[in-house]
């Protein structure tokens, strides 16, 4: 069946009949962020279906926004912006922006501690690692109990690369994190530091000291955590509209 769009010549109306489809402009984010494989767009999305990812990423190229192309290895493809595509980041950066400053985003039904280790794993300041592998392994508690998924995580912190792991990957535990996923999801968003949150126990580190010591300035906070915020009794007043 054909898409029914929005029938005008207006660029407004034609660029939001690509755009704003459903999880495409999530997907563009996650390429801006350096996602280029569809696994990884998928850790982005969690809940999409990999069909309708399939889909999206077809129509973003039938649209000459991005570039599919084979890998080396010829096992699967990477998925890189065109022109046309690189032209959507200030309209991304600008909902971000928006969001960051007006929204209230840490709430029960959007906590995700999939989507919040993903977004940990790709802001990690590598120069300041050690010089040894270190291992984390992170604890979640607060989890919704309507959220499935897992609970613990484990980081290989290395100075080349970072792994997210879902299963023991079989390594010496250096350091522990227990945390509220809430706490957690705040310090990435930058509206609480990471300080604030051990002094209250909502998150409790354990391991060798100096390696606890160290261990919050290797997480660099969300793209968006800078974006000045006013105060709450004025974010208060712009809410989403309950629906009748």
């Amino acid at each position: 069946m054909m898409k029914q769009g929005y029938g005008q010549f207006c660029p407004v109306a034609v660029a939001c009949e690509i755009f704003a489809e459903r999880w495409t402009p999530i997907i563009l984010r996650s390429l801006f962020m350096g996602a280029d494989r569809f696994n990884e767009l998928h850790r982005g999305a969690p809940r999409i279906s990999r069909a309708l990812l399939a889909k999206r990423l077809r129509d973003l190229e039938s649209a000459g926004v991005i570039r599919k192309t084979r890998l080396a290895t010829g096992a699967g493809y990477c998925y890189r912006l065109t022109q046309a595509g690189e032209e959507f980041r200030p309209v991304i950066e600008g909902l971000g922006n928006w969001g960051q400053r007006w929204t209230v985003r840490v709430k029960r039904d959007k906590l995700d501690a999939g989507l919040l280790m993903w977004a940990i794993r790709r802001r990690i300041a590598l120069d300041r690692l050690p010089q040894s592998r270190v291992v984390v392994q992170y604890d979640f508690r607060g989890i919704p109990p309507s959220r499935r998924g897992y609970h613990r995580f484990w980081l290989l912190l290395e100075r080349t690369n970072v792994d997210l792991c879902v299963e023991d990957p079989g390594f010496e535990v250096d350091l522990y994190v227990d945390a509220d996923l809430s706490a957690m999801t705040k310090i990435y968003l930058g509206d609480f530091s990471f300080a604030s949150a051990s002094r209250v126990g909502d998150v409790r580190l354990s391991g060798p000291r100096e390696l606890a010591r160290a261990f919050p300035s290797w997480l660099l906070l969300s793209h968006f955590a800078k974006v000045p915020r006013p105060q709450r009794e004025v974010l208060a007043s712009v809410q989403p509209l309950k629906r009748p």
